[in-house]
């Protein structure tokens, strides 16, 4: 998962002079679950037929120009980067909205994990 390398292909799209800002997401493998248990790993996986549809219906919104989104699956440990998203849009109202919605859903409907 590189990061850099999004924003690099983010900045070849040939609509790119159209964008005023890319906003990126970068998840990670916490030490403890939301409830405070602590974890030792994480185990990921993605329903990837999801994801391309997520990513499509993102892409259609009003002044967003390209929607890029990596997904680690498998066992991963406590720092190990989990998903990284990456939206360029026009406005900030435009591309914030859009980063927030592609993140929650794709972990509302892309992702399942089991903490360990």
């Amino acid at each position: 998962m590189d990061l850099g390398k999004m924003i690099r292909k983010i900045k070849a799209h040939p609509d790119y002079t159209k964008a005023g800002m890319i906003l990126c997401h970068n998840g990670v493998v916490r030490s403890t679950s939301r409830d405070g248990r602590p974890v030792s790993e994480l185990v990921v996986t993605a329903d990837w037929d999801r994801l391309a549809e997520i990513i499509a219906e993102i892409k259609g919104r009003p002044g967003i120009i390209e929607v890029l989104v990596e997904i680690q699956e498998g066992k991963l440990s406590v720092g190990d980067d989990v998903m990284l998203v990456a939206v360029a849009g026009d406005f900030r109202e435009n591309v914030f909205a859009a980063l927030r919605d592609a993140v929650e859903t794709i972990k509302g409907e892309v992702t399942r994990k089991r903490e360990r």
